[in-house]
């Protein structure tokens, strides 16, 4: 009898495989080595610090991240938190001695001295270290700090190291994908608007309508990607091998967020035409073959590739299609109020055409640039 597989089982090894994937699996990798090798280096450290040898593989952990950059700025925040805690640790016990009163005090300040921007992630190690150096050093506290703040910056070097010499990072790749995708999902969503002009009215598809904030989500995903992959080549030396300009592709960012803002604007446009919601409009029946056409021209525009010499032929299509609608317009000679919403795509559709130019006609023509 074959075995079933329940709906929770497919989420759970969804979510193992998730964890499996190559830059993960090598991330996690890493954190072992790293730990590994400063347990081993730990006791080599002279004096009192060889009792505290715990701390290395703490050190280590806390200076992994997916990225060099990130990995150096943890690591230098993580040991100004760790100087600020021994620093009101210190302060307390030469005032008096540890009490109820006097951990309570140093915890709160350290709380909100740790909540300071400028710590970043090393804000949470401000309290606890004070705590650790003044129940568990004590009276020994000076020779427990030293030791401390050893260990932990033996475990940081080694974890920076590992991260440098072991495939570190290098996310353009991904970046590249997300835009891509990102571009392939406008495309369709103009498509399925075109698609839904020239069937049965009122259309049956209608999941385009609802995409508006999905769009937007999608955007904001694909700007983290690119920063991410920016952050990824900083100080990284593979990125010695890969010369793509991450410029170029903050520009197409920028003009594909500048796309969406148009997409969903025109999309409200035609879900009121339709359904008249969010606000009941007018869309005589002449104008939706034209809009359609305009709409799959548009569309074909963001799905030309950006890598390579451009090809002017889906642009200049698509200038024409939206031309064809403001043609249709005057021949229609409708009243205003009737016409006043098929103004409003065309104005979203010609904005959408003068952000997927290349950079240097926009600059020509007075429009302006997209901001990095």
């Amino acid at each position: 009898m074959p075995r079933t597989i329940f709906p929770w089982n497919v989420s759970r090894l969804a979510s193992v495989r998730r964890r499996l994937q190559p830059p993960r699996f090598l991330q996690v990798t890493k954190i072992a080595v790293a730990v590994a090798i400063a347990w081993t280096l730990s006791p080599f450290l002279p004096g009192d610090a060889q009792e505290l040898r715990y701390y290395a593989p703490l050190g280590a952990l806390l200076s992994m991240h997916p990225t060099l950059m990130r990995s150096l700025r943890s690591a230098l925040q993580t040991l100004a938190g760790l100087a600020v805690g021994i620093a009101l640790a210190g302060a307390v016990l030469l005032l008096s001695e540890p009490s109820v009163w006097t951990i309570s005090l140093v915890i709160g300040l350290g709380s909100l001295i740790g909540g300071m921007r400028w710590l970043g992630v090393g804000g949470e190690q401000v309290p606890l270290t004070a705590l650790f150096v003044l129940i568990i050093g004590g009276p020994e506290a000076d020779d427990y700090s030293v030791g401390y703040l050893a260990q932990v910056c033996l475990g940081m070097v080694v974890g920076l190291l590992v991260n440098l010499l072991i495939l570190p990072p290098l996310a353009i790749g991904t970046a590249v994908e997300r835009l891509t995708s990102f571009r392939g999902t406008l495309a369709t969503h103009l498509s399925d608007i075109g698609v839904a002009l020239v069937e049965n009215w009122p259309p049956e598809r209608d999941l385009w309508a609802t995409r508006g904030n999905a769009l937007t989500d999608a955007a904001r995903d694909v700007r983290s990607a690119v920063q991410y992959a920016d952050e990824s080549r900083q100080g990284n030396p593979r990125a010695r091998f890969n010369r793509r300009n991450l410029v170029v592709d903050y520009e197409d960012l920028a003009a594909l967020e500048n796309v969406t803002f148009h997409v969903r604007n025109l999309t409200e446009v035609f879900s009121g035409m339709i359904w008249g919601k969010p606000i009941p409009l007018e869309l005589p029946p002449e104008l939706r073959p034209v809009l359609s056409d305009a709409l799959h021209a548009v569309a074909e525009t963001l799905r030309a590739t950006d890598d390579g010499p451009r090809d002017s032929a889906p642009f200049d299509a698509a200038v024409v299609a939206v031309e064809a609608i403001l043609h249709s317009m005057q021949e229609l000679g409708a009243e205003a109020t009737s016409l006043s919403p098929t103004a409003a795509i065309v104005i979203d559709l010609k904005r959408i055409l003068v952000a997927l130019r290349p950079g240097t006609e926009r600059e020509s023509d007075g429009s302006p640039s997209p901001v990095v």
